[in-house]
């Protein structure tokens, strides 16, 4: 989770106006990790939940658990954007290199980013309240 989060603030970062040519890929690249360790945490999580030491019960139960996957799934649906603007910007800057989004573009992109942010800090305080036996 912590990588997840790592390479969402890179992302964040160098989602910037004036953003062009290798930059874009770049950004696609980390776009992609993203996506990767997303899935990787939804896998670790599963298998957390089916094979953990507090049983699947415990989770499937508590409403902190539906809470944290709510948040999860949500920042999944915001991220969608966001990948699809950055796959559009980098097909573009592939026939001009030279080609930048525009400013509007930048900012929906961001916007999206942003309301994950916030969805993505409240995952672990989610998690903490779970684990102190909130929820139950």
């Amino acid at each position: 989770m912590f990588s997840l989060v790592g390479v969402f603030v890179a992302e964040f970062f160098l989602l910037r106006e004036g953003v062009t040519g290798p930059r874009l890929t770049q950004l696609g690249q980390i776009d992609r990790l993203y996506g990767m360790l997303a899935g990787i945490v939804v896998v670790v999580g599963i298998v957390r939940v089916i094979f953990g030491a507090a049983g699947p019960w415990y989770y499937l139960g508590n409403q902190m658990f539906w809470a944290k996957m709510t948040a999860f799934v949500l920042v999944g649906l915001l991220s969608i954007a966001p990948t699809r603007a950055i796959l559009e910007w980098r097909k573009a800057a592939v026939s001009d290199p030279s080609y930048s989004p525009t400013p509007a573009a930048i900012g929906r992109a961001r916007l999206f980013l942003r309301i994950q942010a916030v969805l993505l800090a409240l995952i672990p305080a989610f998690a903490a309240a779970m684990a102190r036996g909130y929820g139950s």
